[in-house]
């Protein structure tokens, strides 16, 4: 009998732990309430992925949308340096402009933070500025800090003041931000508590100009939101690619280009969509934000195309040819990765540095799954690709919007 006792209380102790390792495994994904920041805000003790926001993608879509189509290892952080268990660290992001639901960066940034959560067990969240405002985000983070999230991840260059200011204020916080530059931040140096990271918009841009001009279309535009510097080097880039296969195939391209001056929808984007469309434009680049929604109504009415930017945006509308992509989820995984990985600070690559992540990391390209082309093919993307990556082909990444490239065998419409 007391064999029998003492094997039972051995079966107890067992089932008993392994109840407690898979419980330090689980990643919580709560939805806090989209109050005003400063308002006090437990979220959830516990959870598991099925407790994701509805709205919120699930982490296994992306990689196939996001990730440039010739490297597929890219959208999984490597073997040899995957995260380390997350203990008690927890892992919250601030929501730019728009909704976690937005298919653009509040989304696929988002999406890397959970699945950084769900490899590493840490907790994670995410928080809305109560306005757009520095003020707002930087509540919005505090709030953050204040339940307990001690590292943060933001998107947008709007979030440079706010991130410098917290960041100076909460030493002992990690801060991750993405398409925030330097000089974003407004200050004269990057605190050693913030990573930032930014893209090469010209490659991705130069691939869709480059691919629109070999598939066969002639007249293209490039509708910009705010001359930032992001979006510059979009349209730059996409100028530079149309010409460079106008050049091969020996014919002259016409380009339409205008910042709309907002990164929302609306009547006067439509109104000049319209007119482009009219008077022959085939496929329009339309890059920033909401914006698109404005120049899809338009190519609905007109029989247009258009391409999309930042993420696979095909699944909006059988009238986006293809997109201009940054690896968003890519680039927080391998991010928080790292810092993990060196104890929870970040790493000397990454503290207090900006860094400008493009082809040869695998954070931009085009979707060539989704992508609706008739002549160009994947062998000429991998092609084009492969010379970006090795420096064959050299691309202006001036940032600049009153500097233009030359383009000799491309007529520009700079409006």
């Amino acid at each position: 009998m007391k064999k029998i006792l003492a094997l039972l209380l051995v079966v107890v102790m067992v089932a008993a732990l392994f109840v407690g390792c898979t419980e330090s495994n689980t990643t919580t994904t709560n939805k806090p309430a989209e109050t005003k920041a400063g308002e006090t805000k437990a979220p959830e003790t516990k959870g598991s992925e099925t407790e994701a926001p509805a709205t919120e993608a699930p982490a296994t879509e992306a990689p196939a949308t996001e990730a440039p189509a010739t490297e597929a290892p890219a959208t999984e952080a490597p073997e040899t340096n995957a995260p380390v268990n997350g203990g008690d660290m927890k892992v919250a992001f601030v929501t730019d402009v728009g909704n976690i639901d937005d298919h653009s960066f509040n989304q696929y940034t988002y999406e890397g933070v959970t699945r950084f959560g769900t490899a590493s067990g840490c907790e994670v969240t995410y928080y809305k500025p109560a306005e757009d405002t520095d003020q707002s985000r930087e509540d919005a983070i505090n709030q953050a800090i204040n339940d307990g999230y001690k590292t943060i991840v933001m998107a947008g260059y709007l979030f440079g003041p706010a991130c410098n200011a917290c960041a100076i204020a909460h030493p002992d916080v990690n801060f991750l931000a993405l398409d925030v530059s330097e000089g974003d931040l407004k200050a004269d140096t990057i605190p050693e508590n913030v990573s930032l990271i930014v893209y090469k918009e010209e490659q991705c841009g130069y691939l869709a100009g480059y691919a629109a001009v070999i598939d066969g279309y002639e007249k293209l535009g490039f509708l910009g939101g705010m001359s930032v510097p992001a979006v510059v080097r979009y349209g730059q880039g996409f100028v530079q690619g149309a010409n460079a296969a106008a050049e091969k195939l020996g014919k002259t391209v016409e380009i339409k280009y205008w910042y709309s001056g907002t990164f929302g929808p609306t009547d006067e984007i439509a109104s000049k969509m319209d007119t482009w469309y009219v008077e022959g434009t085939q496929v329009v680049f339309a890059c920033g934000g909401g914006i698109y929604l404005s120049c899809l109504s338009a190519a609905e009415s007109n029989n247009g195309l258009m391409i999309g930017v930042d993420v696979d945006q095909s699944n909006e509308s059988e009238l986006i040819i293809t997109s201009a992509m940054k690896a968003l989820s890519n680039s927080v995984l391998l991010a928080l990765t790292e810092c993990s990985n060196n104890g929870w600070t970040w790493p000397a690559a990454y503290a207090g540095k900006c860094q400008s992540l493009g082809a040869e990391s695998d954070c931009v390209g085009l979707p060539m799954e989704t992508s609706k082309f008739n002549t160009f093919t994947k062998d000429n993307y991998d092609e084009l690709f492969k010379g970006i990556v090795d420096g064959t082909i050299v691309i202006d990444n001036n940032s600049d919007p009153d500097k233009h490239p030359e383009t000799p065998n491309v007529t520009v419409d700079w409006q």
